[in-house]
């Protein structure tokens, strides 16, 4: 751990996780010196509120805009304010549940109000005891379930002493609506209680406007407009028609009933065929124009009779359009009058009752009752203080681990998890304890792709519970052959839930050097494979097809085809084939030649220098993307503001994803396959090819190290006198035998 002091401001600590420098946050003085710390130097600038592992109160307890984000500032104000109204800034380090009275720090008018609160808090819940914890706090129902004021400004029928108040409360939140009480009641606001009364008013007004003259057929008035208004298009439509034939008596067929429409329709069940004889016309028309009542169309009869009675007009055999222009006239102070209508939402109660709630005029003990619980808001907000401080004491430096420092993500405790992560994913003989949520995961998906990780995108059910989700989990290590969309494996949540995990997607990026290492041969093999496995169908197609076309040919027509042998033909394909052969075997041979003259050290050098052509590249670029494995794009694509990278080295990756390792073990396996003898005579033989290549390959070469095949003679020492020379060899005679 290094340190850094600057000229002027506060001497931070830093430590390096994942490769990166971060600044250390330890203790209390650090949390304390938060505002100070450059914003470029934070791991993250802004985080959700929603979607983390961590309580979602504490959270929105900090992020005092609502805008569903933490922010740097929010952070510097919520370290502040602690450690304003604490004593001992240490026991944010130490993160209790329960709180001391004792530690908060009355010296300032803050910590004053908050300890007062605290203990109006433990007075209304019954508790005789000198500290406070999270579960005493949070449940605002319970605290204020005895208060008949709690500073929230909503009154309650608990809030009225006197009976005709507590029942117009019920009447206020019946008719205009309710709110609920912090003591979990329903209760009126001063502006419920306002618009109430308002309304009352309105709907007197409203009812006293009525005059007589506005209604033209008395208490059937409403009735009657009703009855106009059913038929006013139809009637309409009808003088229409009239007018077109006063004009041209020629148009009367057109303008008129079809008899062809009827005659379609005669041989049906007409009592089913309502709808189709509404369409007709309301009553046959003429150029006199009058709508009679008694050749009214059956489909409109009712509604035309119902008319006629509640406009008095049973006297009448029909009307022209004057006189039906005139009725329509009659309602138009009527309609006037009822758009006017205000107070609506207390019609239900009845005009006598609402002249009789006006008449009594409750609205201003109302209001003060309202008066009398806002003057207690000072008070119960702090009380909602107290509910912050025991929150943000026990998850404040939790948030800041994973905010500033990100030191949870780095822990080297496999059980001490970060906000980030949803839980742990076991699949293909693995743990991947990197697991995120995820909403969209096309959308997430487009960013993620640039962390340089292998990423599987998973939908997660459970069949116990019926909960699903999302998850995108990290895997940094083993094989990924047998991983492919559709793939299951099973989810645990941070409780220990289980999940049905089914792979959605994959985005592909290197895992290890091995892996690289070997991807061109598995590439290879499988293209090979893959040529192999298509000429074989090829060949099975093309097998069955001859197959099929020979069975179904007359055994006349075979033997007209049939070719004779030829045998020039044929020696041609063999010489062809055997100077393929001799050409292969010779450029074989000429590479082994090349092989053996080498020495052994060379040999191991070729070797190596092919793998590496082959394999180099791939692990070149697979280091190159291990070494930069950065998470900070797959927050980003969750709403996180990631300021600095969040590295994801071989090391660290490695403890990321577990891979099952069983002990070495000598075991009977009845169902072991065994090798074929054919397979068995191949190795053999191979084995005896190897031997004997380096058989010869030693024997030329063990000189190039230096050592002898096999003894010399040694020279023979001269003693004394030298040894007489030998005499020269003469050359041989040759004798020639005599006939």
């Amino acid at each position: 751990m290094a340190k850094k002091k600057k000229s002027t401001g506060y001497d931070w600590s830093y430590s390096s996780f994942g490769g990166v420098v971060r600044v250390n946050v330890r203790s209390g003085e650090d949390i304390a010196h938060l505002g100070e710390l450059d914003k470029k130097l934070w791991t993250v600038l802004s985080c959700p509120t929603e979607g983390l592992e961590f309580p979602s109160e504490t959270l929105k307890l900090i992020d005092t805009d609502g805008d569903g984000k933490i922010r740097v500032d929010e952070i510097v104000a919520a370290a502040n304010w602690l450690c304003k109204v604490l004593k001992d800034k240490e026991l944010l380090i130490k993160a209790p549940d329960t709180l001391k009275l004792s530690d908060i720090n009355t010296d300032v008018p803050e910590g004053e109000k908050l300890e007062k609160s605290a203990r109006q808090i433990l007075s209304n819940l019954k508790l005789q005891k000198d500290d406070i914890s999270v579960a005493d706090t949070s449940d605002s129902v319970a605290i204020f379930a005895d208060t008949a004021f709690n500073g929230d400004g909503v009154i309650t029928e608990a809030s009225a002493a006197d009976d005709t108040l507590k029942g117009v409360i019920k009447t206020i939140a019946a008719q205009i609506g309710s709110t609920t009480d912090r003591s979990g009641a329903e209760g009126v606001t001063a502006e419920q209680i306002e618009a109430f009364y308002t309304a009352l008013a309105d709907y007197a007004a409203w009812q006293a406007a009525a005059t007589p003259d506005i209604f033209p057929f008395g208490d059937n008035t409403q009735a009657a407009l009703d009855a106009a208004d059913a038929i006013k298009t139809k009637v309409s439509d009808f003088f229409m028609r009239c007018k077109l034939i006063a004009f041209t008596e020629a148009a009367a067929p057109a303008v008129d009933v079809s008899t062809d429409k009827i005659s379609a329709i005669s041989d049906h069940d007409l009592s089913g065929e309502a709808q189709e004889i509404a369409s007709y016309p309301l009553a046959r028309p003429s150029k006199d124009g009058v709508l009679l009542f008694d050749a009214i169309n059956p489909a409109w009869k009712a509604k035309v009779d119902a008319f006629r009675t509640l406009a008095g007009l049973d006297a009448k055999d029909g009307i022209n359009e004057a006189e039906w222009n005139e009725i329509v006239s009659k309602f138009s102070a009527f309609s006037a009058w009822k758009d006017s209508k205000k107070g609506a939402e207390v019609e239900a109660l009845g005009l006598e009752e609402v002249k009789k709630l006006i008449a009594a005029d409750n609205k201003a003990a109302l209001l003060e009752l309202i008066a009398s619980d806002k003057a207690l808001e000072d008070e119960a907000n702090s009380i909602d203080e107290v509910n912050k401080l025991t929150h943000l004491v026990r998850d404040f430096y939790k948030l800041l681990k994973n905010y500033v420092v990100f030191s949870d993500f780095y822990s080297p405790d496999q059980n001490e998890m970060s906000v980030f992560e949803a839980g742990k994913l076991y699949i293909d003989e693995r743990c991947c304890r990197l697991c995120v949520r995820v909403e969209d995961m096309g959308k997430h998906a487009d960013m993620a792709g640039l962390s340089g990780m292998f990423l599987l995108y998973c939908a997660c059910t459970s069949k116990t519970t019926g909960k699903s989700m999302n998850i995108v989990a990290v895997m940094t290590d083993g094989k990924t052959r047998n991983l492919r969309p559709g793939t299951n494996g099973v989810f645990y949540d941070r409780d220990g839930l289980d999940y049905d995990a089914t792979i959605i997607k994959i985005v592909e990026n290197p895992i290890s050097i091995k892996q690289a290492f070997w991807s061109p041969y598995v590439k290879f093999w499988n293209w090979i494979t893959g040529l192999i496995n298509k000429s074989a169908a090829e060949k099975d197609a093309k097998s069955m097809e001859n197959l099929q076309a020979s069975a179904t040919a007359a055994p006349a027509d075979a033997a007209a085809k049939k070719q004779p042998f030829d045998i020039g033909k044929f020696a041609g394909i063999f010489a062809a084939v055997g100077m393929a052969i001799g050409l292969l075997g010779a450029a074989i041979a000429g590479i082994v030649t090349g092989i053996a003259k080498l020495p052994w050290w060379g040999i191991l050098l070729l070797i190596v220098g092919i793998m590496l052509l082959i394999s180099g590249p791939s692990c070149f670029i697979a280091w190159g993307k291990l070494r930069r494995r950065n998470l900070g794009p797959v927050l980003n694509a969750n709403g996180w503001a990631i300021n600095s990278n969040v590295i994801v080295n071989i090391p660290f990756g490695r403890t990321l994803t577990s891979i099952a390792k069983y002990p070495k073990l000598k075991l009977d396996d009845p169902y072991k396959p065994k090798a074929p003898l054919w397979w068995r005579i191949c190795r053999w033989l191979l084995l005896a090819l190897v031997v004997a290549f380096c058989a010869l390959f030693f024997t030329d070469n063990l000189k190039c190290i230096g050592l002898p095949l096999h003894k010399e003679k040694p020279a023979v020492e001269q003693v004394g006198e030298a040894a007489p020379e030998a005499p020269a060899e003469s050359e041989a005679e040759v004798e020639v035998p005599q006939e």
